[in-house]
């Protein structure tokens, strides 16, 4: 065990966790008021199903003993068996240089962040327990799988892909499930008809710097060491992010005449999509490349919903699947072995095949993840029902699925503090000191 490269781990562990978090915060900014509960509520819902379900059984299912490439041995390490405690010479499992239950928080963050990242898509329509019950089995048959296929052993890792932090196993993965459910339950009542701007552009704002502060964990946290690999990741993951947010403050500058704070924000989380899958693997003009790129793509991209009526609410597709494949394709074409040690894209004299390769694995994760999810989607809504009434849409779905709204202007604030207050009139007056 290296005890630089645990503590770097655990600070990366909770990096990564703060990441959901601030994903909440992005996308709450980004629905109508009336929603803004059960958008972050979502996120963090995520982080209660999933995370526990890792810790039972995910880990195995991502990293026990390969069955056929496919997934891992569900028993060899269900409920963490043999990896929290020492053995009978007081010896703990390890992982490379770490523990074994640090690898096991340390993934449970992009477990829970791959869910929560599909909730975006469904914005002001789902109820709540449906959303947690799709969670739950998706995760399971779907997420643990991948992230054995491109981390564990499988298939995607077998045939040569190269996924350094997740554009396959979190960001084509997400986008695609993310689409799956929007076709599953439709669009929005009013949409293309009546605006649905943010309601909270500070908060998307706040949201997407929590996001790039977290994202160092989630790259240069892949590296498993407080390395000069950790470095390379964390250099290009602040150039492609910031190469990003330029391309796509370009575009919008190009197109609406105007670069918008919504676009700042959106194109930091399509740059560190991008470079995820990269971070380790290309040097500073593949990476800066990589980022200019998916800014650029994912902010046209973001308007094909438009074009083919599909309601993404809050641009997963566009950005998480569109962004995570232009990463990990672009491997094949500015890989450089200077960096990695092994692997030369196209132009650096590498050949097509590395890129026919990434083509393979993104494509392989993409369709999978679309078919589950829409089976996943249609059973539940078959079943359970997963999309709310029209007239909890019309009147807001946090006050159905919560009993609370995001903001209170009545004046006397909460409607429940001001009946509370109305009941207790007649209790006798205030004594000194005791609270107005």
């Amino acid at each position: 065990m290296d005890s630089g490269d645990t503590a770097w781990l655990l600070i990366s562990s909770a990096l990564v966790l703060l990441m959901t978090p601030g994903l909440a915060l992005f996308y709450g900014g980004m629905v109508r008021s009336k929603s803004v509960l059960n958008m972050m509520m979502m996120c963090f819902g995520a982080i209660g199903v999933v995370g526990v379900l890792w810790l039972i059984y995910g880990y195995s299912i991502a990293y026990g003993d390969s069955l056929g490439y496919l997934l891992g041995d569900p028993g060899e390490f269900f409920g963490l068996s043999g990896l929290m405690g020492p053995d009978s010479a007081g010896e703990y499992a390890l992982e490379g240089t770490v523990p074994a239950s640090v690898d096991v928080a340390f993934q449970a963050m992009f477990a829970v962040i791959t869910v929560a990242l599909i909730a975006g898509a469904i914005a002001d329509r789902a109820r709540y327990g449906a959303w947690l019950l799709f969670a739950a089995v998706w995760a399971t048959v779907v997420y643990f799988p991948v992230a054995h296929w491109v981390w564990g052993g499988g298939w995607v890792e077998e045939i040569g892909t190269v996924d350094f932090a997740g554009g396959t196993a979190v960001h084509i993965n997400s986008g695609a499930a993310a689409l799956a459910l929007a076709v599953v339950l439709g669009r929005r009542k009013g949409w293309l008809k009546e605006p649905m701007k943010p309601h909270n552009l500070p908060l998307v704002m706040l949201g997407a710097a929590l996001l790039w502060f977290g994202w160092f964990g989630f790259n240069a946290g892949s590296a498993y060491a407080a390395d000069g690999v950790a470095g390379i990741a964390t250099v290009n993951t602040f150039g492609a992010t910031a190469a990003a947010m330029l391309g796509w403050l370009l575009i919008e500058r190009i197109r609406d005449g105007h670069p918008t704070s919504l676009g700042a924000a959106s194109g930091i989380v399509a740059g560190l999509v991008g470079i995820t899958p990269a971070a380790a693997h290309v040097d500073l003009w593949g990476g800066l490349a990589i980022g200019f790129v998916a800014g650029i793509l994912c902010a046209l991209a973001v308007g094909l919903k438009y074009k083919f009526g599909y309601d993404d609410s809050l641009d997963v597709v566009g950005i998480h699947m569109v962004g995570g494949l232009v990463g990990t394709a672009m491997i094949g074409l500015v890989a450089t072995e200077a960096i990695d040690g092994e692997n030369n894209g196209l132009f650096y004299g590498g050949g097509i095949e590395l890129f026919g390769l990434q083509l393979v694995g993104a494509v392989g994760v993409m369709i999978y993840s679309f078919v589950l999810a829409l089976i996943i989607g249609f059973a539940i809504q078959k079943t359970i029902g997963f999309r709310v009434s029209e007239d909890v849409e019309v009147g807001g779905i946090d006050e159905s699925e919560h009993a609370e709204v995001g903001y209170e202007f009545g004046p006397s604030g909460s409607r429940r503090v001001a009946a509370a207050t109305s009941a207790g009139a007649g209790a006798g007056p205030k004594t000194e000191g005791s609270k107005a």
